[in-house]
Parts: C-alpha cells; sequence; structure tokens
C-alpha cells in the first residue's frame, strides 16, 4: 500500500516505492517518477534500476537525483527544480521516508521564487517537516526575487 502525499504543484512525495506501486502512480496520472535514494542505502530496498523499468513500462519518465542529508547542494536543487519545470504532468518523487524529497521539492521551489512560508506550511500538511532545510529556502527564495 502507498502512502503517496500530495504537494502543490501536481507532485507527490513517498516512502520507498516498489514496483506495485507504479501502477497506483499511473491511476493518479503521473507522468514522472524522481528517486532521491541513493542506491544500496538500506537492505531489502528496491533498486532503482526495477522501478526505472516498470515506470518505463508504464509510458512514465525516470530521472534519480540520489541525495542524502550530508550530500545535498545545489545541484540537486537545480536537478529537482529542472524536473518539475518540464514534467509534463503529476510527479511522484520517493525516498527512504518521503522526507528528502519533499525537502528537494520545498528548495527547488523556493529557488524558483515561490513563498517558503507557504511551502512550510505544505509540507506540514503532508506531514512534513521542512526547518531543516528553512534558511536555505529563505535564502533561495531571496535570490529568485
Amino acid at each position: 500500500m502507498s502512502d503517496f502525499r500530495q504537494l502543490p504543484g501536481n507532485v507527490y512525495a513517498s516512502p520507498q516505492i516498489g514496483t506495485a506501486e507504479i501502477e497506483q502512480a499511473s491511476t493518479l496520472g503521473v507522468t514522472l517518477v524522481i528517486n532521491n535514494r541513493p542506491e544500496g542505502e538500506e537492505p531489502g530496498q528496491t533498486p532503482g534500476a526495477e522501478i526505472e523499468a516498470a515506470a518505463r513500462a508504464a509510458g512514465m519518465e525516470y530521472l534519480a537525483i540520489p541525495v542524502t542529508m550530508q550530500t545535498l547542494g545545489e545541484a540537486d536543487v537545480a536537478a529537482m527544480a529542472d524536473a518539475l519545470d518540464k514534467a509534463g504532468g503529476p510527479v511522484l518523487a520517493y525516498c527512504r521516508s518521503g522526507t528528502r524529497s519533499t525537502l528537494l521539492w520545498a528548495l527547488a521551489r523556493a529557488r524558483s521564487g515561490g513563498d517558503p512560508a507557504a511551502l512550510a506550511e505544505a509540507a506540514a500538511h503532508a506531514g512534513y517537516d521542512v526547518s531543516p532545510v528553512r534558511s536555505a529556502m529563505d535564502a533561495l527564495a531571496q535570490r529568485a526575487g
């Protein structure tokens, strides 16, 4: 059973998915699956290649932007912003718990001029806390504005 949590802009954040969740994503109209999880992070983790194959077989695009809280940087935020901007429909981003995907979403949207307070509220409504990156969100939004 999936735990897709909706964020503004046709984005869903989710804990680790398996190939079975691709079918549910398809029913939501998802056109892009973004994997924010490094390979081999945890035993039993469904490999990205399996998720990619299932997504592509279902007619979806797939992109890997693997991050950890220690490695998350500007290039990752830029890649996420670019992917969100170019997506042809709803996006499903996943990691171990959905938190890193939500943090990347919030940073990407702040980089594009989104209001950090509204982004933080939307993330909280979906059950995620963006306070670890809130100062970076503020800085990115200021640069965008």
